[in-house]
């Protein structure tokens, strides 16, 4: 039986708060003695998403009990994050360096978040019964259990007690290759944790290094979009097949041409399959957090029961417009992605 329905309650996200440092490419950074940073992590941008569009969003974490926690918090609490759930324990905070204007991708990202306090998680630290109190939906992403067995063994565990609870489960398969480095692949860890999910995000390649399911060897040389959607219908199908529990399957489809990006999106929900409108830009100004914009935009159309294509279309507007706001998080309120939709 579906989850989806359950919504009287509070959203939980659930994940690691990273600071991320934006030095220049040219290394202007070190003579100006400025270095830029967001406060954000994949689970948090979703939270915040949420928040601004006026949902009742609750944030799980782990942070160090010391006063620069307390700023973080209060900054959250300003945002309207309800941050009752977060743990105190350990020693800091995790930290992520990314050369301005790049990719999440590439090279130019540098981790610094071993040994941070939410890394350092283990089973049987954290009440889930208290966390998921008044909780209707939970979500969380492919980095948590890419950072050590630990943090996946503690990810199941939650996972465990919120399909007891019968809570909605969301995931976003975010592929983040620089993790992963404690001797397990993807496809070891993910597909036990992907089978509490009702609604599943990703795209066809991380689909594939995750939960094992084979993308088309020559699908890139037409460049085609049918044939990638057509690529995003088999991969949902394969998905829904392999955990019964999934209602719904999204993929992103984002190509980079130059500085511009080419962006749009499909949804299957078991009897039908939908696809956006393509967005094209020239110019981008910060590529981070789009996905988790576009994850938030799901969770508030499922949330609030809204028809299929609609919601697809608004997630989907929503993470366009991200690509054009510097730091993690989206500023755009729900009037102003409607507007977006209707250009």
């Amino acid at each position: 039986m579906s989850n989806i329905e359950n919504t009287k309650g509070s959203i939980l996200s659930f994940g690691e708060l990273l600071l991320r440092m934006c030095p220049d490419g040219e290394g202007q950074w070190l003579k100006s003695n400025k270095l830029p940073f967001f406060m954000g992590g994949a689970e948090l941008n979703v939270a915040n998403a949420l928040a601004l569009w006026e949902q009742p969003i609750k944030y799980f974490t782990a942070l160090p009990d010391n006063a620069l926690s307390e700023q973080i918090i209060s900054y959250l609490e300003s945002k309207s994050i309800d941050t009752s759930a977060i743990h105190h324990s350990g020693n800091r905070i995790g930290l992520y360096y990314l050369t301005r204007g790049k990719d999440v991708k590439n090279n130019a990202i540098v981790y610094d978040r071993a040994g941070s306090s939410f890394a350092d998680l283990k089973p049987g630290m954290v009440n889930w019964d208290v966390v998921l109190e008044g909780v209707s939906w939970f979500h969380f992403s492919a980095i948590c259990p890419a950072l050590n067995q630990l943090a996946a063994d503690v990810c199941e565990e939650v996972l465990q007690a919120a399909s007891k609870k019968h809570i909605t489960i969301s995931v976003d398969l975010n592929y983040r290759p620089k993790l992963w480095q404690y001797g397990k692949k993807p496809v070891e860890i993910m597909p036990k944790l992907v089978q509490y999910a009702d609604i599943i995000m990703g795209n066809v390649w991380a689909e594939e290094t995750m939960l094992g399911i084979p993308v088309t060897p020559d699908m890139h040389e037409s460049g085609q979009q049918s044939i990638y959607l057509k690529e995003g219908l088999y991969s949902s199908e394969r998905i829904m097949d392999a955990y019964p529990r999934c209602r719904a399957v999204a993929n992103t489809f984002r190509f980079d041409a130059g500085k511009g990006v080419e962006y749009y999106t499909s949804l299957y929900t078991g009897n039908r399959f939908y696809h956006s409108p393509t967005y094209t830009t020239e110019t981008v100004v910060d590529k981070v957090g789009s996905g988790d914009c576009f994850m938030a935009g799901l969770i508030y159309g499922f949330y609030n029961k809204q028809d299929p294509q609609q919601l697809l279309d608004f997630a989907t507007a929503a993470a366009f417009e991200k690509l054009f706001i510097e730091g993690d998080a989206t500023t755009k309120r729900v009037d102003q992605i409607y507007n977006t939709m209707k250009q």
